[in-house]
Parts: C-alpha cells; structure tokens; sequence
C-alpha cells in the first residue's frame, strides 16, 4: 500500500477520486483533507481486501476493476452478495456500528485499484459533513436492499430467470465478471450458465 501523497499517478487517481459516487460534491477543502488519509492498493484476481471475521476494517473507494463481497462457512463453502464496479464503495459500516466482526469478506473479483482508509477515520470525517455521510448512510441501506432482493431472487426465480434479472440489473457488469464468478452469484453452476447460454435461454 502506497499513501496517496506519495503514490507516483496521484493526480490520475485524484481524478479518479472526483468521479467516486460518494465524493464527486466534497469541496476541494474537504478533498484535501481526506486524501490525507487515503493509501492505494493493487490487488489481482483472488487478492482478498478484508478477511470475514476481523475487528480492524476499512473503507474502500474503488479506482478501477470489480470487488466481490462474500460469505464463507467453515467448511469454505462461499456465497457471492454483491458485486461492487468503480467508482463505487465497500465498507463494513454496519459491522463497525454494531460493534460485531465483519460478516462478509471483500475479494477482488478482476484486477484491481482501491483508496482505503480506517472506517473510524472515515465515520470521523462524515461527522463534521452531515451531506455527505447522508448519501453515504443511504448507499449502505441499497446495499443492503439490493442484497435482499438478490437473495429472494434466488429462491423465487428459475435459473434463466436469476440470469436474466442480473443482465438487466447490471449490464454493465455482465461481460466483465468472469463466468465462474457469476454462476456463483446465481447459485449456478459454470456448466449450467454454459448451457443456458448454449441454448439460447439467455
């Protein structure tokens, strides 16, 4: 992990940063003072960002490539809740609030860049800028909406149609998660997503 101040693109990724969902209406002011904060992180395919289970947790903006949050049991059986794009966040927010370990790990599904920073670094930054920490308390909510819906998706719907709600959910996700990954999601098996697709039926 490299600071920010110190990261040799750091005007790339200050751009980056500009475009961030959460951040894009912060003041050049209050940009200042959270770059101060942030480390940049390379992580390939596989490259774990948080472990489930862990009391020490980070915010993440994510710069470019694809994150996954994920649910293991201990026998390492895995269950994919979200999928998380660029210019979007991840966070253990609810975790850190309730004063539990996080619940959920967050793996990169693709290459990929995250700004990071110590939640409690981040929670003290949202409460002097009640703004933002507003839009950002409702992107965790639809976070969590979203992966409710998903996982009644999966009990109420057939496998075409888990596949066909996810493409038009998230078309821009459909040609860049690997198709392991999204049989995975789906509570599919690669084979049976192949044949779907093999098939027509999607």
């Amino acid at each position: 992990m490299t600071p920010l101040s110190n990261h040799p693109e750091k005007n790339i990724i200050r751009v980056e940063l500009r475009h961030n969902t959460l951040l894009k209406d912060l003041s050049d002011g209050d940009r200042s003072e959270l770059e101060a904060h942030l480390v940049i992180a390379d992580g390939n395919k596989g490259d774990v960002l948080l472990n489930q289970g862990v009391r020490e947790m980070e915010q993440y903006f994510i710069l470019d490539g694809i994150l996954k949050r994920v649910v293991s049991n201990p026998e390492g059986k895995e269950m994919i809740l979200r999928f998380a794009d660029r210019h979007d966040m991840e966070t253990s927010y609810a975790a850190l609030r309730l004063g539990t370990p996080t619940p959920y790990g967050i793996v990169c599904v693709t290459k990929a860049r995250v700004a990071s920073m110590p939640l409690q670094e981040w929670i003290a930054f949202l409460d002097k800028r009640p703004a933002t920490k507003e839009l950002f308390e409702l992107s965790v909510m639809r976070g969590m909406g979203e992966i409710m819906a998903h996982t009644i998706t999966l009990h109420l719907l057939d496998a075409p149609g888990r596949v066909h709600r996810f493409m038009r959910k998230h078309a821009e996700l459909v040609d860049r998660i690997p198709s392991k990954e999204l049989a995975s999601y789906l509570n599919l098996s690669a084979e049976t997503l192949s044949r779907l697709k093999k098939r027509g039926k999607i």
